[in-house]
């Protein structure tokens, strides 16, 4: 059986036009799928990661860290159009993975998306939990910290030694809190959303979406006019010393965390089979949630570090945190919070559609059990896997503490991003005749300066994330040669096949 097995475009497409008690229902227009994407990449980047990149990298230069990562996302992007217009099936780059470089890649990519779209829910649920906090403080009420925030937290050197709380040693730290339960509150409401109905789930989301657009841009408008000019001095401050604390290796360190923020326009294409028109509306989805949402981050990061200096952003709220140092601005932090919670719930709500749906394609391919691939016969969901991955990823963000769950995701989401543009590579070489809705520009020139970025983005990040990620992939490989090369639906075929054919 050949690791290097590839899925045909034609078998792939077929599934995606296929009907019946297994297929997913098409509900989703471009604007919908538009709208999935801001409602993934408006979140956690703008509300909670831009203050901690700013803080701990890359000062007031987190607006070139923005523009780093947009750079990088384009390029990943306009692979990602070619091949959602190309192979518009459930999976992401999962499935593309399998059309172009074989099973064994594919499966290296889907379980590395599994731990892009589990830890990114787990993420933008600490965050969220961290805006509930903050809300409910305006209106008098207050939860203790024994069950709002993580029991554990991961603790560096300086961390020790500059006497950091909770940190009385370096590396996993008790803080005194027991479990974090408004993250895992906001997991499990958006696992029960998800189960009802991808059309139901597109409903809240546009609302969600739509109001905390109008929260950023307020803040936008009202904070640029009090920005103190003299907090954006130094703007690239001076490296202490250490790569990645602040200087230029600070902003590309900042663009390698806060890469995080972009990855709502590869939660578009996971639902490719759900989407009306997926060869017109995929590209229009994916590459428009970018360029609004990439406007958006810089005139954000812009207003915050200049109106307050970026050493005091490291907060679980700084967008909220910022607004009550002005007293003229105030007035915003309640809509700023609540804008907050409404749009981190509705991330942690696409990161989970997009969990489950890749689980549904890698159980239709046989590489893991039936069960993820069982279709809701009244609402249509793979509602099993919803609710798996939604109790386990409740779990993971009631536990463990912000960085460490969004560099997990960073170094996942980069890896994928690059497979996806050396897979347009293959496709155009491989398969040349195929029909193509959008085209990438200038292969293989965009598609190499893809895999170069996302790698050079990924080298910023801290060696105990390699190490994770490495440890993740290696139960991945258990699993894969334990359970789905066995069982996988293509090596079957080939082996059928090859039984069958008549000696010459």
């Amino acid at each position: 059986m050949s690791l290097w097995a590839t899925k045909s475009v034609t078998a792939l497409r077929a599934e995606a036009e296929a009907t019946g008690e297994r297929s997913l229902k098409r509900a989703l227009g471009a604007m919908n799928l538009t709208m999935l994407g801001i409602g993934a990449i408006i979140g956690a980047g703008i509300f909670v990661l831009t203050g901690l990149a700013a803080a701990l990298h890359a000062g007031p230069a987190v607006v070139l860290s923005f523009a780093v990562a947009a750079i990088a996302c384009g390029l990943s992007g306009l692979c990602y159009a070619e091949m959602a217009s190309t192979v518009p099936v459930a999976g992401s780059a999962y499935t593309y993975s399998y059309a172009t470089m074989g099973e064994f890649i594919a499966w290296i990519i889907g379980w590395d998306l599994v731990l892009e779209y589990a830890m990114g829910a787990a993420t933008v649920g600490v965050g969220w939990s961290g805006y509930l906090v903050s809300l409910l403080d305006v209106f008098g009420l207050h939860l203790p910290a024994a069950i709002a925030s993580a029991p554990l937290r991961w603790c560096s050197s300086a961390d020790v030694t500059n006497s950091v709380a909770s940190c009385v040693a370096e590396g996993w730290n008790r803080t005194g809190s027991f479990f974090n339960l408004p993250a895992a509150f906001i997991v499990l409401v958006a696992t029960w959303i998800l189960v009802v109905g991808i059309r139901e789930s597109a409903k809240v989301n546009n609302l969600i979406v739509v109001l905390k657009i109008a929260v950023v841009v307020l803040f936008i408008i009202f904070g640029l006019q009090y920005v103190n000019p003299e907090n954006w001095k130094p703007f690239v401050p001076p490296n202490t010393g250490a790569f990645g604390d602040f200087g230029w290796s600070g902003v590309f360190r900042g663009a390698g965390l806060i890469f995080f923020a972009y990855i709502g326009f590869d939660a578009v294409s996971t639902a490719a089979q759900e989407a009306k028109n997926p060869q017109r509306d995929m590209p229009i989805g994916i590459l428009g949630s970018l360029v609004v949402c990439t406007i958006l981050y810089v005139l954000v990061a812009l207003t915050l570090t200049g109106l307050v200096h970026y050493t005091e952003l490291n907060v679980a709220h700084p967008v909220a945190y910022a607004v009550e140092q002005i007293n003229q601005l105030s007035w915003l932090r309640p809509f700023i919070t609540l804008g907050a919670v409404l749009g981190l719930g509705s991330v942690v709500l696409v990161m989970l559609l997009g969990q489950s749906r890749v689980f549904y394609s890698m159980s239709r391919d046989g590489l893991i059990g039936p069960w993820a691939g069982k279709v809701h016969p009244r609402y249509r969901t793979p509602y099993l896997s919803t609710i798996y991955v939604g109790i386990i990823v409740a779990f993971i963000s009631a536990t463990f503490p912000i960085q460490i769950l969004g560099e997990l995701v960073n170094i996942g989401t980069l890896l994928a991003f690059a497979l996806v543009c050396i897979g347009v590579w293959i496709l155009r070489r491989t398969r040349p005749d195929l029909d193509r809705p959008f085209r990438t520009p200038l292969v293989p020139l965009v598609p190499i300066l893809g895999v170069l970025a996302c790698l050079g983005l990924m080298a910023t990040l801290p060696a105990d994330t390699w190490l994770r990620l490495a440890v993740w992939l290696l139960i991945g490989f258990v699993i894969y040669f334990a359970y789905g090369r066995k069982h996988s639906h293509l090596q079957r075929e080939r082996e059928a096949q090859s039984s069958t054919r008549k000696p010459v």
